[in-house]
């Protein structure tokens, strides 16, 4: 199973889908309930909904509130797609059990409708969780860096590794390299690289040069290949390998420091490679 769905040069990750499809179904269940004993729900529902959006930003802003202090404006974009889920959850319902209570007769499908797109959204997560990917290591792929070099992605399995798809044409990827040129500073037991898609070395090396972007592990995919094995085909993305190889996680979209801490801590608890 691919990371998102793909419509064309779209991509929506699965996981935002399933919000989008729980929301759906939470309004759609109120405004039906509510239409058989003359109620209007859904403005609680709506605002159920709201609630937990800003909770679930601000519950993932303060789990990492030291990565942004230093930019207080990025708590703002949501495009880097932090989130807590289970403030969400918790904020949401204890709107809905707050207005249920003020107005008792809007507690039957309030609630109905709540525990009806919650145990959609858990049942969705589970299976996201369960499902497996397309192509589960580091694949055995020569590719040359931009000096001719040649290296096997297999061989960079050992430590964990953070495979980043690039274009030099792509806004969100640029904003987004000097954030992982610090982090392949910070963190020398990780492995960062850097998958250039499309493109010819003489660009990619006029485009780093021009930004004064050092980084190690530059690789180009002339043709695409390795975003056509992984199933992805929206820039910038990002997978996680853990030391033995494995692909454990992936960003599709820019990542800020907040989002890149957290995958970062989440390759650190993944079993480490055979001996």
């Amino acid at each position: 199973m691919t990371q998102s769905l793909q419509i064309g040069p779209l991509a929506i990750p699965w996981p935002l889908l399933l919000v989008f499809v729980t929301v759906a179904l939470a309004l759609y269940l109120g405004r039906r309930a509510g239409r058989k004993l003359g109620l209007e729900v859904e403005p609680v529902l709506f605002r159920a909904a709201v609630a937990a959006v800003i909770a679930a930003r601000l519950g993932f802003v303060w789990q990492y509130r030291e990565a942004y202090l230093s930019a207080p404006l990025g708590i703002l974009d949501i495009r880097d797609g932090g989130w807590s889920a289970e403030a969400g959850l918790i904020v949401g319902w204890l709107y809905a059990l707050s207005a249920s209570r003020v107005r008792t007769e809007l507690r039957k499908p309030v609630l109905t409708a709540m525990a009806a797109a919650s145990a959609v959204w858990l049942a969705g997560t589970l299976a996201l969780s369960m499902a497996p990917v397309s192509t589960a290591s580091l694949p055995r792929q020569s590719l040359a860096a931009p000096d001719g070099t040649r290296f096997d992605l297999a061989a960079f399995a050992g430590r964990p590794t953070v495979v980043n798809f690039w274009a030099t044409w792509c806004p969100p990827c640029l904003r987004e390299m000097p954030l992982l040129q610090q982090a392949q500073r910070d963190h020398p037991g990780v492995n960062f690289v850097f998958l250039n898609q499309g493109e010819s070395a003489e660009r990619v090396n006029q485009f780093l040069a021009r930004h004064g972007l050092a980084l190690r592990n530059v690789l180009l995919d002339p043709k695409g290949e390795m975003g056509a094995k992984f199933g992805q085909n929206a820039f910038p993305t990002t997978l996680f390998f853990d030391a033995r190889g494995q692909l454990v996680g992936s960003r599709i979209g820019e990542l800020s420091l907040a989002t890149l801490t957290q995958r970062l801590e989440t390759l650190a608890t993944q079993p480490a490679a055979p001996p």
